[in-house]
């Protein structure tokens, strides 16, 4: 695939049959990563999984249907527990895996011997396993785009072409629609949003918001983080940054726009003013099986689109007045550094205290600008890019307890 970064896969590679290592295997994008991988066996192997521990009867299912050899759990008192729920369900002759825990757990399995390693795990702490697996020379298939976000420069330092591919619904469709022309010939990338379930509301219809209509995603089902991150659209402005970073597109040739029906995942507008979209039924199962296989695609991966049924897709600009994180996170993007990181550290505070009942809804947003003022205004952000791993949980750790003190919980 000839694309703008040289970061994303050549078309040079065939699928054949691959291993994978898969992080974040109880959530959703493991489990459909597993159904999409159930429907294929015959093109690959899961070779180890990891998960972070809320659900341990899932994850011992999962290692002994797959047969796998190792299993990770990043909570260390959950080990125990996975443990015997492993050797209590083990059928006779199968092996026991080999239990590895701790908060290093996803990162040690990201570096063994495999094919890809598909990242699923959320949020930032999802990055130590994404360097780990690129250095190890392994494919990430990246579903944890907060990895890329904070440690940006890093990753893509880490990484040599072919190795990173996109899970996102949004940045597949790019990669797709990539494919329809040279780099030297892209006008301008288009990320397509939902708009989430507050589309269409203003500013002050805003501040009533609870948990639980935040959560009330009109067409994806995702975990509480990214769910949220999609009401605010935090989650496009992230994505926003992803796009970037993947593509190497400036950010005043990237747009977002509004689309209800979530049909049309993005699109890619050429110079000569033909613009290539990428359609199909808002289904996580065709990007992950594009991202497994890349740059082969897998046969009925996931539902088409039925053409012979009357239906309009519609389009329209974002409200950056009620919606203010795109740009916000744009403003992230071009101040670079360790600048996305804090916005990205900031929002996963604010959400996790807005589920707390220590903020409101608006008050998401408006700790991530106060916090980033406050970093663009600091001598760290005039240090350009982080150096190692350690200036961006240094980062990421300022950015928190700034969230904190805002929000009166530090």
């Amino acid at each position: 695939m000839d694309t703008p970064s040289g970061n994303t896969p050549s078309g040079n590679t065939s699928a054949g049959h691959r291993r994978i290592v898969l992080l974040g295997s109880t959530g959703s994008i493991g489990t459909q990563a597993l159904e999409v991988i159930g429907k294929a066996d015959e093109r690959f192997t899961v070779t180890a999984l990891a998960a972070g521990g809320a659900n341990l009867e899932l994850l011992a299912e999962q290692a002994l249907r797959w047969q796998v050899g190792h299993v990770g759990v990043s909570s260390p008192a959950a080990a125990g527990e996975l443990r015997q729920r492993l050797a209590a369900g083990l059928p006779a002759g199968q092996r026991l895996p080999e239990v590895i825990a701790g908060p290093d757990a996803t990162a040690e399995l990201a570096a063994l011997d495999c094919d890809v390693v598909l990242n699923g795990v959320a949020g930032a702490q999802g990055l130590r396993a994404t360097l780990a697996a690129l250095r190890a020379g392994r494919t990430v298939a990246l579903a944890n785009k907060e990895s890329l976000i904070a440690g940006g420069p890093l990753v893509l330092a880490a990484a040599a072409e072919g190795q990173l591919v996109p899970v996102d619904s949004e940045h597949s469709a790019l990669a797709q629609c990539l494919r329809s022309g040279s780099a030297a010939e892209v006008r301008r990338l288009v990320l397509t949003a939902s708009g989430g379930p507050f589309r269409g509301r203003g500013r002050a219809e805003l501040a009533s918001v609870t948990p639980e209509q935040a959560l009330a995603h009109p067409t994806w089902a995702m975990g509480p983080l990214i769910t949220t991150n999609s009401a605010t659209l935090v989650n496009k402005g992230l994505e926003l940054i992803e796009a970037q970073l993947l593509f190497g597109v400036g950010y005043d040739r990237i747009d977002v726009v509004v689309h209800p029906q979530s049909m049309v995942h993005s699109m890619v507008e050429f110079v000569d003013g033909a613009t290539v979209a990428q359609a199909s039924p808002p289904d996580m199962r065709l990007p992950i099986a594009l991202a497994l296989a890349w740059p082969d695609r897998i046969a009925d991966a996931a539902p088409g689109l039925d053409w012979s049924r009357a239906q309009s897709w519609t389009f329209e600009p974002v409200d950056n007045q009620a919606f203010p994180a795109i740009e916000l996170a744009r403003a992230a993007g071009v101040a670079g550094g360790c600048a996305p990181a804090v916005y990205n550290a900031a929002n996963e505070e604010s959400v996790a205290a807005f589920h707390s009942g220590a903020c409101g809804f608006l008050g998401i947003v408006d700790t991530v600008r106060v916090v980033l003022e406050r970093w663009l205004a600091t001598e760290h952000a005039a240090a350009g890019d982080p150096r190692d791993l350690a200036d961006v949980e240094q980062a990421q750790l300022w950015a928190r307890r700034q969230a904190a003190q805002l929000l009166g919980i530090g």
